[in-house]
C-alpha cells in the first residue's frame, strides 16, 4: 500500500496526541468523501471535550521543556521537518486531491506555499532577537525579549488542509509554543501525515497534537483555560463568533473570515492577460479559495469587449477528476456545497442578473455521483444583489459595470469584506492611486491572487479579519509571543535611600 493509500483508504481517522495516533472513544463519526466519486472513503472521529482536554494536557506537559529549548535547536527540528515535507510533497498533494477535490497541480502549489512558511520559521533565532539599551538611566540597562505563550490552538478550513495549518503551527512551534490543531473534518488526512513527519523530524511528543472534530471540539478549545491563543480561518460569522468567545475567555485571537474579492479591469488593460487572470482566479480550485476572484469590475467600455472572451473560456473549462493531468477544475468538496452554489446561481437569475454561462447540472463521464458543477458567469450584476454581497465560495464569477475608476474604487471600498483585490491596467498613475486608496488588506497590480510570501504575512481588512495581527511572517511571530521588558542595575551603581518619585532618566 502506498503512503497516499494508507492515509486515504477505507478505515477510521483518529487523533494524534502526545506523539502517537489515538483512536477516538467518543463514539461519534462522520464520513469523509471522495468528491470526484461522491462516495464515502473513510470515517473521521469527532472528539468530545475529554479528548480535547487530553490533547491540551499533552501540549501543556510538553511546553516547559520545549520553551526552554534554545531557538537554534528548535530551528534544527524545523529544518528536518522542512526536508521531509519537500520529500513527500507529492504524496501530501495526492491526499489533498483525494479528500478536497482540487486538481493535483493546484494541490502541489498549496503544499509548496505551506513549505515556504516552514522555511521562514527556520529563521526563528533571528526573528526572536530583542532590543537592548545600555545606560537607559544612570547605572540601569533596559532590554526586551519575546517569550512563547504556552499552549496555542489552530482551527483550520477544508479548502487548504496543508497550507493554512502551515500558516500557524510552524511559526508557533518554532517560537517555543506547543500546538493543538483542529483541522476540517472534511479533509483531515493531511494534518495527520504532517504530524507523523514532524515526529520523524525529532519533534518531542506533545509539542504538536491533532484533534479531529466539529463544533464540540472548537468550543472545548475556546473554553479550555490552558489554551492561551487561538488562530482561525473560515467564514465571517464563525470568525466573528470565535473572536468574541475567545476574548471572553481571555485568549489572544486571530480570526480570518470571508471574502468577496474584486478584480478591477481598466479599459487600457491587456485583455488577454486579464481574461487569463479572471479564469484562473475565478475558477481555480472550483472557486473554493478565500482569495478567489468572485467579482470582475469592468470599467468603461472594457465590459463589452471582455465578457464574450470570458464566456468562451468558461464554457471550455476542463472539469474532471482532479488527478487527471489535463484537469483545470475538479469537484467541489461536498454535495451540500454543490447544492448551495447552484442555489446561488438560481438566486442570481431570480435577482435579474444576466446568466451568460450556466455551470449547473454538469455531468463528468465516469463520475456521475461526483460533486461537479461547471464554471458560471454572470454579467450586469448590481451591488444590491445577494450574489454580489455574499460569499458563494464556488466557481461563480459576477461581472459588475463601472463608468470610471473612481466608481470602481468606491464599489470595492463600500463592500463589507476587504480580503484581497486586484487591478489590471497599463497606467502607472492608476496603479499607484489604486494601491493607496483601496481599503483592502492584500492588493495585486496585474496580479490576480496577491497572497503574500512567507515573510510578509497574510490578512484582510474590515469583516475579513477579527484581531490585531495578520497570519504568518513577523506578524505571526508577534502573535505567538509576548514581549517582556527588563530593567537592571547592580548594587555598586545604586544610591542609598528610598525613592518615592516616579523613576526618570537621569
Amino acid at each position: 500500500m502506498s503512503v497516499v493509500e494508507s492515509y486515504t483508504a477505507s478505515g477510521e481517522i483518529g487523533h494524534y496526541i502526545g506523539g502517537r495516533p489515538v483512536a477516538s472513544k467518543s463514539g461519534r463519526r462522520q464520513g469523509v468523501y471522495n468528491p470526484a466519486t461522491g462516495a464515502v472513503a473513510r470515517q473521521v472521529a469527532l472528539a468530545d471535550a475529554a479528548e480535547v482536554g487530553a490533547a491540551v494536557a499533552a501540549a501543556q506537559a510538553a511546553f516547559p521543556a520545549w520553551a526552554d529549548t534554545p531557538p537554534i535547536r528548535r530551528a534544527r527540528v524545523l529544518n528536518k521537518f522542512l526536508q521531509l515535507m519537500n520529500e513527500h510533497r507529492d504524496a501530501l498533494a495526492a491526499m489533498i486531491t483525494a479528500e478536497h477535490g482540487k486538481v493535483f497541480s493546484d494541490a502541489q502549489g498549496e503544499v509548496s506555499r505551506g513549505i515556504d512558511i516552514i522555511e521562514f520559521a527556520c529563521g526563528i533565532p533571528q526573528l526572536l532577537k530583542g532590543d537592548f539599551t545600555d545606560q537607559v538611566s544612570t547605572g540601569i540597562d533596559n532590554w526586551t525579549l519575546r517569550q512563547p505563550l504556552g499552549v496555542v490552538a489552530g482551527i483550520t478550513p477544508f479548502n487548504f488542509p496543508c497550507m493554512v495549518p502551515c500558516w500557524m503551527f510552524p511559526v508557533a512551534i518554532a517560537a517555543g509554543n506547543t500546538f493543538v490543531l483542529k483541522p476540517s473534518e472534511r479533509d483531515p488526512s493531511a494534518s495527520l501525515f504532517m504530524a507523523r513527519l514532524f515526529e520523524e523530524a525529532g519533534l518531542p511528543a506533545g509539542v504538536f497534537n491533532v484533534i479531529q472534530g466539529d463544533k464540540i471540539a472548537v468550543d472545548a478549545l475556546l473554553e479550555h483555560p490552558h489554551v492561551r491563543a487561538v488562530s482561525f480561518v473560515g467564514s465571517t460569522p464563525i470568525a466573528h463568533s470565535i473572536h468574541e468567545r475567545g476574548a471572553h475567555f481571555g485568549k489572544r485571537v486571530q480570526a480570518l473570515g470571508g471574502a468577496k474579492n474584486h478584480m478591477v479591469v481598466m479599459p487600457d488593460a491587456d485583455l488577454e492577460q486579464a481574461v487569463d487572470a479572471l479564469i484562473g482566479a475565478g475558477y481555480g480550485s472550483a472557486g473554493e479559495r478565500c482569495m478567489a476572484i468572485s467579482v470582475a469590475v469592468l470599467v468603461g467600455d472594457v465590459g463589452d469587449r471582455i465578457v464574450p472572451l470570458l464566456a468562451e473560456r468558461a464554457r471550455a473549462l476542463k472539469v474532471k477528476n482532479g488527478m487527471e493531468a489535463d484537469a483545470e477544475m475538479g469537484p467541489v468538496v461536498t454535495r451540500q456545497a454543490l447544492e448551495r452554489i447552484e442555489g446561488y446561481i438560481a438566486l442570481g437569475v431570480e435577482e435579474g442578473a444576466q446568466l451568460v454561462v450556466d455551470g449547473r447540472g454538469l455531468r463528468v463521464p465516469g463520475h456521475g455521483e461526483g460533486f461537479f458543477t461547471g464554471g458560471t458567469l454572470f454579467d450586469h450584476v448590481t451591488p444590491s444583489m445577494r450574489i454580489y454581497k455574499e460569499e458563494i465560495f464556488g466557481p461563480v464569477l459576477a461581472c459588475v459595470r463601472a463608468k470610471d475608476f473612481a466608481e470602481a474604487v468606491q464599489l470595492v471600498n463600500d463592500h463589507e469584506f476587504g480580503n484581497g483585490v486586484a487591478c489590471y491596467t497599463r497606467d502607472g498613475h492608476i496603479a499607484r492611486e489604486f494601491a493607496r486608496r483601496i481599503q483592502v488588506g492584500m492588493v495585486g497590480i496585474n496580479v490576480p491572487i496577491p497572497v503574500p510570501m512567507a515573510w510578509h504575512g497574510f490578512g484582510g481588512w474590515k469583516r475579513s479579519l477579527f484581531g490585531d495581527t495578520h497570519a504568518y511572517g513577523e506578524e505571526g511571530v508577534r502573535f505567538y509571543t509576548r514581549q517582556k521588558s527588563i530593567m537592571q542595575r547592580w548594587p555598586e551603581s545604586t544610591g542609598k535611600g528610598a525613592e518615592f518619585a516616579m523613576p526618570t532618566a537621569k
